[in-house]
C-alpha cells in the first residue's frame, strides 16, 4: 500500500511538472505575442524619436529664454520712455495760404 501511494505521488508529481512546463511555455508564447502586438500599434502611431523630441526639446527651451530676455529688454524700454520728460512743444507755423494759379 506504501509503495502503491508513493507511486501515485510521483505520478503527480510528474503531471503537476508538466503542467508547470506548459504554463510556463504558455506564459513566454502569451508574452510574445502581446510584444508583437504593441510593436505594430506603435509602429502605426506617428511616433518621433527620443532623439528628435530631445532637439525639439533644446529649441523650445532656447527660444523660451530668449523670449523671456526680450521681454525684459522691452520692459526696460517701456520704463525709460516713461521716465523721460517730455520736450517742450515747438510752436508750430501756419502753413502758408497757396496761391490760385490764375488762367491767362
Amino acid at each position: 500500500m506504501m509503495q502503491t501511494r508513493n507511486r501515485i505521488f510521483d505520478d503527480i508529481a510528474k503531471v503537476a511538472n508538466s503542467a508547470a512546463g506548459t504554463f510556463a511555455g504558455l506564459k513566454d508564447e502569451v508574452e510574445g505575442l502581446v510584444r508583437g502586438r504593441i510593436e505594430s500599434l506603435i509602429s502605426e502611431l506617428d511616433l518621433v524619436s527620443r532623439e528628435d523630441f530631445d532637439a525639439a526639446m533644446a529649441i523650445a527651451v532656447k527660444a523660451r529664454e530668449e523670449q523671456e530676455k526680450l521681454e525684459k529688454k522691452l520692459a526696460a524700454l517701456e520704463k525709460e520712455i516713461k521716465s523721460r520728460k517730455p520736450a517742450p512743444a515747438k510752436p508750430r507755423k501756419k502753413p502758408a495760404a497757396r496761391k490760385k494759379p490764375t488762367a491767362s
